[in-house]
């Protein structure tokens, strides 16, 4: 037994105890620590520093809103971080999740199906999970810069059926009125969805990403999600050990696609309407981004790197231009910062490339392979890491 694992089982404090339970019952930290993520972010906002900035209400909305990307990059990880299929139009998913709830709960929908938020929530998951096996199964021997060209068209396809289809999806208007959910009271309790008390939305949110989040370690630490790593280290080696490369592509797409469909039923019924222009390359390159920033593998890296680029995108840049007007300062006054976001981001992502490629959080295993490629050493000379605290 090595040193660190005696470190870890003897005493140590507090802290030491509480490594050991969330290493022992990582599912429970997750929801723990989902649980106080949900209670403190909405006081956080409150100190004077963050109040200034604008109300809590307006906070607590972006909040449920950055949920939609944080859900978007999770499922975008399983694809590009564990199992290493690069895929450039996983705003596609996305599109199907919205229009598959919107087409079977709006008035304005040819089908008038007027079907509840919850039970769309896990059909239009599974839809988007079916178009992520339809899509992965011509695919499956496509590497590289081939995979990332198919995925790149089919991102770009479906927004054009769901523009040109105007008998269905309505065009370019989109399809509005879309219901919010529907909770039954209990007793004089009620929780009432609506556009003004961004509160539902937001314990909400956090309740699926919670949920996901489980179901994601369980798939990372089980026989598939090591037949992920194992694809993307050397898809040839993974076929030769017994792995059955087919069906465990054909899951990372299907699985990474249900997630996005998450996010699409939830982002319809928050918003009240969708339309093609919602979900154009420029949301793939978005969560890419999110996925590469916040580190490739480590989900909670990939949390970190969502919530900052959007809490950036759409807090801190329009606040940069507000305070720099009213300060006066020369030159940055007039610069409209919100319109050179993407300048920003290309500027961050090759500052990444260059100085952190494996992220801002990598898992253990990512680092190792980056780093040690770089000094000349083989990764497979590497002894597998043990698990961390934060690697799930």
């Amino acid at each position: 037994m090595t040193a660190p694992s005696l470190s870890l089982r003897g005493g140590g404090g507090p802290l030491a105890s509480i490594g050991r339970f969330r290493t022992a019952h990582r599912s429970i930290s997750i929801l723990v620590t989902w649980l106080i993520i949900g209670l403190g972010l909405p006081l956080v906002v409150e100190l004077p520093l963050l109040r200034d900035f604008q109300p809590q209400v307006v906070w607590v909305d972006g909040f449920a809103l950055s949920g939609i990307y944080i859900l978007l990059a999770l499922g975008l990880n399983i694809v590009v971080g564990f199992a290493g299929l690069l895929d450039l139009g996983y705003a596609a998913f996305f599109a199907i999740g919205s229009y598959t709830f919107a087409l079977a709960a709006s008035p304005q929908a040819i089908t008038h199906l007027n079907i509840p938020f919850w039970p769309m929530l896990i059909v239009g998951a599974l839809v988007a999970a079916l178009f992520g096996t339809l899509l992965g199964a011509p695919t499956l021997r496509l590497r590289g810069d081939y995979l990332a060209i198919v995925t790149l068209g089919f991102g770009e396809i479906v927004p054009a059926v769901f523009l040109n289809a105007d008998t269905y999806t309505r065009g370019t208007n989109g399809i509005g009125g879309i219901p919010q959910p529907q909770l039954p009271c209990i007793g004089d309790f009620c929780v009432k969805f609506t556009f003004l008390d961004p509160f539902p939305f937001f314990w909400t949110m956090v309740i699926i990403l919670a949920v996901v989040m489980v179901i994601i370690y369980r798939l990372q630490n089980s026989r598939l999600g090591r037949a992920w790593m194992a694809i993307r280290e050397d898809e040839l080696a993974a076929a030769s050990s017994g792995i059955n490369t087919i069906t465990t592509k054909l899951l990372a797409f299907s699985l990474g696609a249900s997630t996005a469909g998450f996010a699409g039923v939830f982002s319809a019924s928050k918003l009240g309407n969708v339309d093609p222009n919602q979900f154009l390359f420029v949301v793939s390159f978005t969560v890419l981004a999110m996925v590469v920033l916040g580190g490739m593998g480590n989900s909670w890296g990939v949390v970190i790197g969502a919530f900052t680029l959007y809490t950036i995108q759409s807090v801190l840049l329009k606040e940069l231009n507000q305070f720099f007007q009213a300060q006066h300062v020369p030159i940055l006054q007039s610069i409209d910062f919100v319109q050179y976001q993407y300048l920003l981001y290309g500027i961050a992502l090759v500052a990444m490339m260059l100085l952190r490629p494996e992220g801002l959080f990598p898992s253990t295993r990512r680092r190792q392979e980056l780093h040690e490629a770089a000094g000349g050493v083989e990764v497979t000379d590497v002894p597998p890491p043990t698990t961390e605290i934060g690697d799930a």
